[in-house]
C-alpha cells in the first residue's frame, strides 16, 4: 500500500463513530518504522485559528479497510 492510497481514506475514531479528517503527513523514526499519522482534522467556521493536526499513534490504528481508516481515540 502506498501513502497516496491511505491519503484517500477517512479517518473514524471508532468510539463515537466520528470522522475526524485525512491523512496529511505519516510519522516515520530513524529506523524506517511507522510510528503514526498526521490527520488534519476537519475545519469548523468556529475553529479557523486553531491547530487541525493530530498525530494519531500506530498503536491507536485498529483496522485499516478500503474506504476508512478506523482508530481508537478515548
Amino acid at each position: 500500500m502506498k501513502i497516496s492510497d491511505l491519503q484517500e481514506k477517512d479517518v473514524v475514531n471508532m468510539s463515537d463513530g466520528k470522522k475526524i479528517g485525512n491523512i496529511i503527513d505519516i510519522h516515520i523514526d530513524k529506523d524506517g518504522n511507522m510510528k503514526g499519522i498526521m490527520v488534519e482534522k476537519y475545519r469548523f467556521f468556529f475553529s479557523l485559528f486553531s491547530n487541525h493536526i493530530v498525530e494519531i499513534k500506530w498503536e491507536q490504528i485498529k483496522k485499516i479497510g478500503k474506504d476508512v481508516i478506523l482508530v481508537n481515540l478515548d
